[in-house]
């Protein structure tokens, strides 16, 4: 399977640079699996797609302000540093620029002192391992002095940042939001459990893999970052029921997909636990847990690209971004929405 094969045409244009006005009021395409067509809705009609006891689940993972500024010492030279993963309590990968100034021993200074790191060593994939050292707690700190790691087809800081961080995110580690997430409301989401719909959280960190280019000509030979997960006894209680019910499971995102397909057993029977996941769902793979799929637009020759052609056929999903091309709608992560059922 070539990566290619995942490629379509999108005019720059049609790159979100700024959420919409409301989050709930983004335009909705909804595709149908089996081929029967697709409907132009808005986000908040996605109410009339859900029935009573499908269960909804939600990523409640947290961005953190992970784009930090330092000056090297004794030099003073900048210094730009990305958090990409948490390996300790004071350690983190990182990537940092301009990379070939900073080589192990190297001592980073941010915001006068509030925080200090010393560098440890070099990844194989070029990225530092950073030790830090700060009084307090180290999420208070990057708050303070971080800024949100946005895409890098965003050209403008938003104006509130908040509205690239869901309304329901609780769990600080993520470097990008699960953006499927951005869309929906507090009283969008009450009005989805009045109809008797249960909303359930699992957890995934997302990681700076997710924006990175699917290099290999072919498919089968691309390596996934790894992220962290969690699925609680209760969340993995409630899946599990509608789906031994009359149930269906709607993934919001392609993160809560990969958290929920990675737990699975063979019959879909989902674990509850903690781990690492490095799964790549690309056409050809049996989905075990999932019914449904709310997505954004992705990137050509993305994974997340892949997953989405993966559920709802290649030719089936490009068709209708095509369509979303021809029709104006917004691509990316401050774009609109797709539902999948």
């Amino acid at each position: 399977m070539k990566t290619a094969d995942f490629d379509y045409f999108l005019p720059e244009e049609l790159i979100a640079q700024d959420p919409g006005l409301k989050r709930d009021e983004s335009r909705l395409l909804v595709l149908r699996r089996d081929g029967s067509g697709m409907e132009h809705r808005k986000f908040n009609n996605i109410v009339e797609y859900l029935a009573p006891g499908d269960v909804l689940v939600i990523n409640d993972t947290r961005v953190i302000p992970a784009r930090l500024f330092a000056r090297k010492a004794p030099t003073g030279a900048e210094i730009e540093v990305l958090l990409l993963r948490q390996l300790s309590p004071h350690s983190w990968e990182t990537l940092v620029r301009p990379g070939k100034r900073v080589r192990p021993g190297t001592r980073l200074i941010f915001s006068q002192g509030l925080l200090e790191a010393d560098v440890a060593d070099v990844t194989d994939a070029g990225g530092r391992i950073l030790d830090f050292k700060y009084q307090g707690d180290f999420n208070e700190v990057i708050e303070k002095i971080g800024r949100m790691p946005l895409p890098p087809y965003i050209k403008n800081y938003p104006a509130d940042p908040g509205r690239y961080q869901t309304v329901y995110a609780r769990e600080p580690g993520s470097v990008a939001a699960p953006t499927a997430g951005l869309h929906f409301t507090p009283e969008l989401l009450e009005r989805i459990k009045g109809k008797g719909v249960n909303i359930v959280s699992v957890l995934l960190h997302v990681g700076l893999g997710t924006f990175r280019p699917v290099t290999a000509e072919n498919v089968e030979e691309h390596l996934m970052h790894r992220e962290y997960y969690e699925i609680t006894p209760r969340a993995a209680e409630i899946i599990n029921g509608a789906r031994a019910g009359a149930g269906r499971v709607i993934a919001v995102g392609t993160t809560s997909t990969r958290c929920l397909e990675s737990s699975a057993e063979q019959d879909g029977k989902v674990r509850p636990g903690t781990g690492w996941t490095d799964i790549f769902i690309y056409p050809g793979y049996k989905f075990k847990v999932i019914d449904g799929l709310i997505t954004n637009f992705h990137l050509p020759c993305s994974t997340l690209l892949m997953l989405v052609s993966a559920f709802a056929g290649r030719e089936r999903v490009l068709d209708a971004y095509r369509t979303a091309v021809d029709r104006r709608y917004r691509f990316f992560s401050f774009g609109d929405a797709m539902l999948l059922i």
